[in-house]
């Protein structure tokens, strides 16, 4: 039984990585998304640190540096723009192109299609993410991670996260072209209200409120915990409980929706 489970795990396994080698062909080939996923995010975080102050106002007029608020923040465009923006135009291109409901008679489930298709664009994002992690203690004088541990966490659970929102996006998304326009809803609500380029500090406390209900605000309160900590110095996985289970939360729902919804066929 248990040689029967291993064997299986490995042919899931050995699938998987043949669809996301593909699916990286795939990317290399496809010059816009592979500027969009390789310079977008990082090229964000140069602009948008070059025109923002130094340091932002709370509502408690303390003063917080920028350097951090801008380095965690710049984790959250990856998530945003190189695993969902991407993911959302390969599910569409692959239903339209009735790649998906070919790949569906064969060996392959389900859940090992949509997430062979991920593979290759969560391994650009989580190699950016060590790019900006660099960048940020080199050159934005950003602390190292005050616990490495809950900062993957919070890394991985944001690409599953993105990754099951981009499946449920192309649910309504007709065509590539489209994805443009249906991907734009969630990354400006994402950048405007989860703290990506402000933080949620700085907003009025009706803001604040609001604000931490969005889907991505969880997982970048668990991104700064990991690499920032705490400001009063309390032990970080209690402080980071409340937003794990936020982002589960919001995990589940969107894999539920995706599982449930997604659309394996073109739309007519």
């Amino acid at each position: 039984m248990t040689a029967y489970a291993s064997n299986g795990f490995a042919s899931r396994r050995s699938r998987m990585l043949a669809l996301g080698h593909t699916e990286l062909i795939m990317l290399l080939r496809n010059r816009s998304a592979l500027v969009s996923a390789l310079v977008l995010p990082l090229g964000s975080l140069w602009f948008i640190h070059s025109v923002t102050p130094s340091t932002f106002t709370a509502r408690d007029d303390e003063q917080l540096l920028a350097g951090p608020v801008l380095a965690t923040g710049t984790i959250g465009m990856v998530l945003l723009f190189v695993v969902y923006s991407t993911l959302v135009g390969a599910y569409v291109a692959r239903r339209e192109g009735l790649v998906l409901k070919r790949l569906r008679t064969g060996s392959l489930s389900d859940s090992e299609i949509l997430v062979g298709t991920a593979m290759p664009v969560a391994g650009v994002a989580w190699a950016q993410c060590g790019i900006v992690l660099g960048v940020g203690v080199a050159l934005l004088d950003v602390q190292s991670p005050a616990s490495s541990p809950l900062l993957l966490i919070g890394v991985v659970i944001g690409t599953v996260l993105v990754a099951a929102l981009a499946a449920c996006s192309a649910v309504f998304t007709r065509t590539v072209e489209m994805a443009q326009l249906t991907t734009m809803p969630l990354i400006l609500v994402s950048v405007a209200g989860s703290g990506l380029v402000m933080p949620l500090e700085a907003l009025p406390s009706w803001a604040t409120e609001v604000c931490r209900v969005l889907p991505l605000t969880p997982v970048m309160e668990l991104v700064r915990l990991g690499w920032l900590g705490t400001d009063d110095g309390t032990a970080v996985w209690s402080a980071a409980l409340p937003q794990l289970g936020g982002a589960l939360l919001w995990t589940a729902a969107a894999v539920w929706v995706a599982r449930t919804w997604f659309r394996w066929e073109p739309r007519k």
